[in-house]
């Protein structure tokens, strides 16, 4: 318990505001927010999310995911996902740590470990949550703790990354982070083919050709795809134009039909129709109604034909 206060008074001190904040420390993002927030649509990267309070919620095709400060989340590939922060108050707001995975890192502490790579099972979905230990936690604490000692940073926070990969590799997660690093792994075929659709997300395409580019027949594709990421590959495409179209609107100030056809779609009936199922209204009324919750203040929602994202899990 220690542990878990110390790591909520770090990410306080390191944010003050709600918000997603990057930091001095490469590849962590700290993210609070002390209400309840209406659902939020991301493209959520390969990350590991600890929670030192309040609680929160994703959903990745059909399955749910909650976490709080004893369930930490797992992200194994980028997809389309929908997290809403369930517990939060300003006295008492949600605050939580994001580490971006890195597959070489866990590559080479797998090599240097001596650890078993992982073959050619199945995967499991894209999102995952485990039980947090104490371990875990307190690499977290020392790794944060490293913000307050900006020359430290470049040498101790590679060795308290390194930790924290560690412990996930001997923890629950064991197979699905050696998926992550393991280019021959079922998980990397299938992320072959989320990248090429990231890449090609405009474009209309045959599942032929996604399969020859992730290196599986048209069948084991849509298996593995299905069950990693919780849709199909069309479905995914979909996703990724309806969260670009969103981005547009409501950064760029474009109107819906500019947006429709700037990720593809020829129909503006069409766009207007499938905006709403996803998104719970149509193109304008959404907009609006976002611009009133954040005001000039948008959320980063990511760009979702770029390999990153700051989107927090």
């Amino acid at each position: 318990m220690a542990d878990v206060r110390e790591l909520a008074q770090l990410i306080e001190q390191y944010t003050g505001t709600d918000g997603i904040h990057t930091t001095a420390i490469p590849r962590v993002i700290l993210y609070r927010a002390s209400q309840i927030e209406a659902p939020m649509h991301a493209v959520y990267e390969p990350a590991v999310c600890i929670v030192a309070q309040g609680r929160k919620q994703s959903i990745a095709g059909e399955g749910v995911y909650v976490y709080d400060a004893e369930k930490y989340l797992v992200v194994s590939v980028g997809v389309p996902a929908v997290g809403r922060v369930l517990e939060a108050s300003p006295g008492r707001p949600f605050l939580c740590l994001a580490l971006s995975l890195d597959p070489a890192a866990i590559g080479a502490l797998m090599l240097e470990s001596d650890m078993e790579r992982a073959g050619r099972e199945q995967p499991g979905s894209a999102l995952a949550v485990s039980t947090l230990d104490h371990g875990l936690l307190d690499a977290c604490v020392r790794l944060l703790r490293l913000l307050g000692s900006a020359r430290d940073i470049p040498v101790l926070a590679p060795l308290a990354e390194r930790e924290i990969l560690y412990r996930l590799l001997r923890g629950d997660q064991t197979t699905r982070m050696s998926q992550i690093a393991c280019a021959e792994s079922r998980l990397q075929d299938v992320n072959r083919a989320i990248s090429w659709i990231k890449r090609n997300f405009r474009a209309a395409f045959s599942v032929e050709t996604l399969a020859s580019e992730a290196r599986m027949s048209a069948s084991a594709l849509h298996q593995y795809f299905k069950t990693v990421t919780g849709t199909s590959p069309l479905q995914f495409q979909k996703h990724l134009r309806l969260l670009e179209a969103r981005r547009l609107m409501l950064g760029k100030a474009v109107d819906a039909a500019v947006a429709a056809h700037a990720v593809g779609y020829e129909s503006p009936s069409q766009f207007s129709r499938e905006y709403r199922r996803l998104f719970g209204a149509p193109p304008v009324r959404d907009i609006a109604q976002l611009r009133a919750q954040w005001g000039n203040e948008f959320p980063d929602f990511g760009q979702v034909f770029t390999e990153q994202s700051t989107a927090a899990p």
